[in-house]
């Protein structure tokens, strides 16, 4: 009988197979293929944007390419119930944040998963406040002129990332706190949102500070608050909701990275701590700060617990609300 020697990679995965059989990890090789990050928001938001710089880097840390995919849609839920569908082999991640984690999900008649049990929370990234926005030709140029108009009008439209968005929600709070009649005009992600907001369709807008800086820079849309407890250092001149004598309003976007639930533990360790050491890096601090997110390195089990603080307080919100995809 001829005996063929195995290849080193036939060996690993004979090695895998048989560690799995005693309860060792079964993934020796990974990665040994590209992993893929879902990003539950179109192309060009913050989600995205921060997405392609941990991308790169953990490439780097990784030595294995690490992709983008963004799938969109139902409050972020299509992409985080793929993430959650997903074998749990490391090769199928997601940039979660607020949205897809706390807020999606409880505004679906039928809940699509289990924020925090269908997930492995690996990796928290950071924080940003949103901020509260006008046109330039709707004639507010603050939070006072903002609830005044609505009361004058009778109704005064704002425009979100799209419903169950955190954008979303806190104009449902602003609503509920101040009593002034905000209706929701939604989008498909803030890109589109901007272009009709520039344009005086809606003359007021709630997202995520990032990406619209360099509108407040060139005149193009005016801020009215940042909805963080102090103010961004992206945008000092720009009041909080706290000066402005509204502390009901704070609530800041969070980002991490996640993955299916049971993810093994050699992996999630892997993944955390590559993600804390991009964090730290100058260029991407750097970046980070431009974005306006204030870029935090932590353990796996602290960033659980914040998921699950995050979805007990925002979850109920969503449903007292009333909001509905």
């Amino acid at each position: 009988m001829t005996f063929i020697r195995p290849t080193r990679r036939r060996a690993l995965q004979l090695f895998a197979a048989g560690a799995a059989s005693i309860g060792l990890p079964a993934f020796a090789e990974w990665p040994d293929r590209p992993i893929k990050i879902i990003v539950t928001f179109p192309a060009g938001g913050a989600s995205d944007i921060l997405a392609r710089v941990m991308a790169e880097q953990l490439g780097r840390k990784l030595g294995q390419s690490v992709v983008v995919d963004n799938k969109p849609g139902a409050g972020g839920t299509i992409g985080g119930a793929q993430v959650a569908a997903a074998a749990p082999d490391g090769y199928t991640l997601m940039l979660s944040n607020t949205t897809p984690i706390a807020l999606g999900p409880f505004a679906l008649e039928k809940q699509p998963y289990d924020p925090v049990a269908a997930f492995t929370h690996i990796a928290y990234l950071g924080s940003a406040p949103l901020v509260l926005m006008a046109s330039k030709d709707s004639g507010i140029r603050s939070f006072a002129d903002m609830d005044a108009k609505a009361r004058k009008d009778g109704r005064l439209d704002f425009g979100s990332g799209g419903p169950g968005s955190v954008g979303h929600i806190h104009g449902e709070l602003i609503k509920r706190i101040t009593g002034a009649n905000l209706v929701h005009v939604p989008y498909r992600g803030g890109a589109p949102m901007t272009t009709d907001l520039i344009a005086n369709v809606i003359p007021v807008g709630i997202d995520v500070l990032t990406a619209f800086v360099p509108f407040f820079k060139s005149g193009q849309l005016v801020p009215i608050a940042v909805t963080s407890p102090a103010r961004s250092p992206l945008t000092p001149e720009v009041p909080t909701v706290v000066e402005l004598g509204q502390p009901k309003l704070v609530l800041e976007n969070f980002f991490g990275l996640s993955g299916p639930a049971r993810l093994p533990a050699d992996i999630v360790t892997r993944l955390n701590t590559a993600c804390n050491e991009v964090l730290v890096m100058p260029e991407v601090q750097k970046k980070l700060i431009e974005l306006g997110i204030v870029g935090t390195p932590e353990t796996t089990a602290r960033f659980q617990s914040f998921v699950k603080d995050q979805v007990g307080v925002l979850g109920p919100t969503v449903k007292a609300a009333g909001i509905k995809l």
